[in-house]
């Protein structure tokens, strides 16, 4: 169909790989935690569209581009890796933030989501997620555009588009470029899906997370930790 061949199996490794965590799960996860689903959403809106812009670009012969020229390459990995380690200080620093200012436990259990610690937990960890800069803001984190760049400088997942699908697609069929676009609705299709349960799972969560301030501190610390070592593994990444 469509040019596509063994399309279970195909099926198969793509929910493995979707399952996989990486930064842009993570980041949709914590954004739906601290702000809800709807801004957890736009962050995966950006997921989407990156992606969607990656496959293009795969597609178009990038891929062999990256490949042929190890300095373009490095600059869009090492690119890639700041950006993730920028946004990790953010959240490391919401986290200690937060730390410094946990009241005692009587003082957690009567802040609830709506009083003083559950106000300040929801600002310090939406702080964690707005990089380093320190801008507590909803409306200033923009988790559309940081989902979109995340993805974005991201050249192994260019390289994995190019060299996943191509197993899945007929070499003798007319019309190659509908067999990728098959392949990549599959994917946008299963990210969805997998990101729709991340971010009501969040969202579930965010109560808990504003009340106690001590668990929203180390989860973000946490992130933040995953981040930067996100960061380390792209950019020890190669092109082979």
């Amino acid at each position: 169909m469509l040019g596509i061949t063994d399309l279970s199996t195909y099926l198969a490794g793509l929910a493995l790989i979707i399952l996989l965590p990486g930064p842009n799960s993570l980041y949709v996860v914590s954004v739906a935690a601290r702000s809800g689903a709807r801004t957890g959403y736009r962050a995966a809106l950006g997921v989407v569209c990156g992606d969607t812009v990656l496959m293009v670009l795969s597609a178009g012969g990038v891929a062999s581009l990256l490949q042929a020229s190890p300095a373009l390459f490095a600059v869009v990995k090492f690119t890639g890796a700041g950006y993730l380690s920028w946004l990790a200080v953010g959240m490391l620093r919401g986290a200690w933030r937060l730390w410094r200012t946990r009241g005692s436990h009587g003082a957690e259990r009567l802040g609830g989501p709506d009083g003083p610690d559950g106000a300040a937990a929801a600002e310090a960890w939406a702080g964690a997620g707005a990089g380093a800069g320190g801008h507590g803001a909803k409306a200033a984190e923009r988790p559309y555009r940081k989902a979109l760049v995340i993805s974005l400088l991201n050249p192994k997942a260019i390289l994995f588009f190019i060299s996943f699908f191509v197993q899945f697609v007929d070499p003798d069929y007319a019309h190659p470029v509908l067999s990728f676009v098959a392949l990549g609705a599959w994917v946008q299709l299963f990210s969805l899906t997998y990101l729709s349960v991340l971010i009501f799972t969040g969202a579930h969560l965010a109560a808990a997370f504003r009340r106690r301030k001590r668990l929203t501190a180390g989860l973000s610390a946490a992130a933040g930790t995953a981040f930067l070592g996100f960061a380390v593994k792209l950019s020890l990444s190669s092109a082979g």
